[in-house]
């Protein structure tokens, strides 16, 4: 199965080129651009780079969120776009399920990893799992999940994760706000690209996946979007 994979979460992001779970192709974006200004071409250049069309494609993955809201929307439209044109299903994965599954490899079943992301609030989006079955060579972990995607300033992540039981093992950019927050012994994972993680997820059917028609990809923002508050707000004091 081949697989393009496109995570735009972050200001860079990234894009890749999966072939039955092996990653051919995987690139950062260019933060210094909007994705608006640089999708679908940051697409191409990477299937042309692995000999590829976006005809040959069998599977669009995304990722859902959390994230900016205009990044996760233009990523989300861009691969529904592609998929539609060729009649293709859509993948759509949380980026901290990807950041997850960084953290959980070379650990053992029943260790506790966390995903940690910089939510630009002075707040952090995280997620927290326990490994199943940990990844053999070439796949992809086995993850349950502790606790649901959330949002929430650093402080509160940690005492809400002291009180659940804390991971041994995080990843993610949101990683520095909580500095000091933690146990010394606490693992930090380096923050990967994310798109190749996505791929592969997408190729095992790991949990977490979900498949679906172009129109079924829906972004996870975890926290609504501020013209919805607003919105709220301004009709509450008229």
């Amino acid at each position: 199965m081949r697989v393009l994979a496109l995570d735009t979460t972050t200001r860079a992001g990234s894009v890749a080129v999966v072939a039955d779970g092996q990653v051919l192709v995987e690139r950062p974006g260019d933060a210094a651009r909007a994705y608006a200004e640089r999708l679908p071409a940051e697409l191409l250049d990477a299937l042309a780079a692995a000999s590829l069309t976006s005809a040959d494609i069998d599977l669009f993955v995304v990722a859902s969120g959390p994230g900016s809201f205009t990044g996760l929307r233009v990523g989300i439209a861009t691969m529904q776009g592609l998929a539609l044109v060729h009649g293709k299903p859509v993948a759509s994965i949380s980026a901290l399920r990807g950041l997850a599954e960084a953290a959980a490899v070379g650990h053992p079943a029943g260790a506790r990893v966390a995903a940690c992301m910089d939510a630009y609030r002075k707040d952090v989006f995280t997620a927290v799992y326990d490994i199943a079955t940990p990844a053999a060579t070439d796949r992809v972990s086995a993850l349950t999940m502790v606790e649901e995607p959330m949002v929430d300033l650093p402080p509160g992540t940690v005492v809400r994760w002291d009180a659940l039981g804390m991971p041994s093992v995080v990843c993610g950019d949101g990683v520095p706000l909580c500095a000091g927050l933690w146990p010394a012994t606490m693992t930090v994972v380096p923050v990967p690209l994310l798109a190749g993680i996505l791929g592969r997820l997408a190729c095992a059917r790991a949990d977490s996946v979900r498949i679906a028609p172009p129109a079924g990809a829906q972004p996870l923002y975890v926290r609504r979007p501020d013209v919805e508050v607003k919105r709220e707000a301004d009709a509450a004091r008229s």
